[in-house]
This record gives structure tokens, sequence and C-alpha cells, in this order.
């Protein structure tokens, strides 16, 4: 029997997996949206996007069709802040991206060896009783 990794997705990130470009998408979007460089037309993008989740209008409703109901608020979302990132300039779009990449990573990854710090842990329950 051979020994396979346990790890067994196709193509592994090396940014930390779809949890963390979902964060870091939404944080360009608010970085964008907040940014007085970007147009005021621009920004009615997201804000149609995340209305069309509130309205009681649907183009798929839940009821007829739950997958594809559901499947079609995400995808509105997901086009108008897509659409709203691809049409900002592009300059202002790799700043803010320069900047999340250097939050992000400075604050994803592991320490380096030599600022972890040794540590007992104990329980304070015990010291509260005596």
């Amino acid at each position: 029997m051979s020994k396979e990794p346990k790890n067994k997705s196709i193509v592994p990130s090396p940014n930390g997996g779809l949890l963390h470009e979902i964060i870091r998408q939404f944080k360009l979007v608010w970085l964008l949206f907040t940014d007085n460089r970007v147009s005021i037309f621009l920004k009615t993008l997201p804000v149609l996007a995340l209305t069309y989740l509130v309205i009681p209008f649907d183009f798929a409703p839940g009821l007829a069709l739950p997958v594809i109901g559901a499947l079609d608020d995400a995808a509105i979302v997901w086009i108008g802040t897509a659409l709203f990132v691809g049409l900002c300039p592009s300059e202002i779009v790799e700043e803010h991206m320069d900047s999340l990449k250097n939050i992000i990573d400075t604050t994803w990854k592991n320490p380096p060896e030599d600022e972890i710090v040794d540590a007992e842990a104990r329980d304070i329950s015990d010291h509260l009783e005596s």
C-alpha cells in the first residue's frame, strides 16, 4: 500500500485557501468603496448587489427552485463585486491589493522561531480555590 499525502487538493493554494481569498476580496471591495478616488457611480454596483439580497423580488425564487434560488443571490453579489473591482482604476486596485497582501501575509503567517514565547499553561480555577 502506498502512502498518499492527506491533503488531496489538486492545486494547493499558496495564500491559505478559499476563505482567505473571500476575506481578501471583501476587504478589497471595502477599501475601494471607501476610497475617494473611486467614482461614486462605480460605488453603486456593490450597493445594488447587496440590495438584491434583501428585496423581495427574486429572479429564481427559493421556494420553487431551492438550490438555484440561493445560487442566484450569491452569483449577483459575486458579479456585482467583481464588476466593481474590474471597473475601478487599475492603479488604485493594485495599491490596495499590495497593502492587503502586506497586512494579510504578515498577520496570518507563523511567527519566526525567535519570536515564539515559551510558556506554561495553568488553569485559573486552581488558584481561585486556594
